[in-house]
């Protein structure tokens, strides 16, 4: 019996070799040959004496893992929750450290995660708890031709994130002036407020315009906090801790107002904290509405494809919903209709606009033997064709994907509102805990 693995972990030809050398230990093989660039291992092998799991105990005591071709899976998740790159770099450690995955990639910008494991010993629920275990929460994407159904949730996430950031906006407008304008402007502000005459109403009132902040800003302790258990901290574990030290300072310095140490007034820092969580959550809202752009342009881009296809089967056309054709099926395509999957024409000859993958606007001709792509719009003939690409691997998946690849950088104002609250917010740490 010969059968091919895939082999995860070899970094140059010592490893295949020592591969080798292990398998060739098995009473019972006959044959083990290892591809480095592969990263295949081909075994031929007395099905009586060897079972496919000596096999695999044997690699992994080499130092390396395997994976059967055949049981491979690729699933793609949908992971809610992280905030910068070092929760989507958490994401993926939790995943690479499961044993039967051979690769894991997160995307923080489409908040997807690629995983290929597996079958025979994982499952998507095993992943989805590592996932839910490092601080997060994951559920299956979407097929990738499917309606987008996020963008409603997407839509009302901008829109309250639009909300918490007025609220912190219009209560750190207020904390500010309070507590910086009159030191640097020297802005009128009541009597009834003035941190010298009535310190502990200007230390109440900061406390009382702060709140609302921190109410809107929750999450970021949630979430930081829960990372820093996990022994994972992310962006939002340096907000949580940062703020969450200078509000515990300042009320300490309240208490100690009303203990009747009237210069403590001076050791508050509500503002700081509260300028500095209206800040990164305009930088959140900035950052939520590029995402949604981006998925109203990947969703145009799926809105290219049919959602039907005319598949011949024992010499009747029908028509099957684009998820369930398959490789090698024959395709019909008619007049005026769009080629559903990717294909070589075995019937007929046609024009087809093939600008939305070129941009050439020129229709090209098409016969016997030449390849056609997803989406395309077929012009004047009817052509019938075999399938080489379905599902995630046409070209037209593939631009999607470019597409998604493409955003993981932030808009420019997130990007300065992160900069920032790294600077200031370990500088307020450090503060109050002087």
């Amino acid at each position: 019996m010969e059968k091919t693995y895939k082999i995860s972990g070899m970094s140059c030809a010592s490893c295949a070799s020592r591969v080798e050398r292990a398998i060739a230990k098995i009473n019972g093989v006959e044959y083990s040959s290892v591809n480095l660039a592969t990263e295949k291992l081909t075994v031929r092998f007395d099905d009586g004496l060897v079972t496919p799991q000596i096999i695999k105990d044997a690699v992994i005591e080499a130092g390396y893992k395997l994976v059967s071709d055949e049981s491979k899976r690729t699933v793609t998740l949908s992971v809610f929750g992280m905030s910068c790159a070092s929760c989507a770099s958490g994401v993926e450690r939790a995943l690479n450290d499961i044993d039967g995955v051979s690769s894991a990639s997160v995307n923080l910008a489409t908040e997807k995660a690629t995983i290929s494991y597996d079958a025979q010993s994982v499952r998507p629920s095993i992943l989805k708890k590592a996932i839910e275990d490092a601080g997060y929460k994951a559920s299956d994407a979407a097929d990738i031709f499917a309606a987008d159904e996020d963008k409603i949730k997407k839509d009302k996430e901008i829109r309250i994130l639009w909300i918490k950031f007025a609220v912190a906006a219009v209560f750190g407008l207020g904390l500010l002036y309070f507590a910086m304008a009159p030191m640097l402007l020297n802005a009128p502000i009541p009597e009834a407020f003035h941190p010298m005459m009535k310190p502990l109403n200007y230390a109440l009132l900061q406390l009382f315009l702060t709140a609302p902040i921190i109410a809107v800003g929750y999450k970021f302790y949630v979430v930081g906090f829960k990372a820093i258990i996990k022994r994972n901290p992310n962006m939002d574990s340096l907000i949580a801790t940062g703020t969450a030290a200078a509000v515990a300072y300042s009320v300490y310095s309240l208490i100690r107002i009303i203990l009747g140490d009237g210069m403590a007034v001076e050791n508050l820092y509500f503002e700081t904290a509260g300028v500095i969580i209206a800040l990164i959550l305009l930088g959140k809202t900035l950052e939520a509405v590029s995402k949604g752009k981006t998925g109203e342009a990947i969703k145009k881009l799926m809105g290219l494809a049919p959602k039907t296809a005319t598949v011949i089967k024992n010499g009747k056309e029908i028509e099957a919903p684009i998820e369930e054709v398959e490789v090698d099926d024959i395709i019909l395509v008619k007049p005026g209709e769009k080629i559903p999957v990717d294909g070589i024409v075995i019937g007929g000859n046609t024009s087809i606009d093939e600008s939305m993958l070129t941009g050439e606007s020129i229709p090209t001709e098409k016969n016997i033997g030449d390849k056609v792509y997803a989406a395309s719009i077929n012009k004047n003939g009817s052509v019938t064709f075999r399938t080489t690409r379905v599902g995630a691997d046409t070209a037209l998946a593939r631009i999607i994907k470019l597409v998604e690849d493409a955003q993981g950088s932030k808009a420019p104002i997130a990007k300065i509102a992160d900069v920032v609250s790294g600077y200031f917010v370990p500088v307020v740490f450090g503060i109050a805990v002087l």
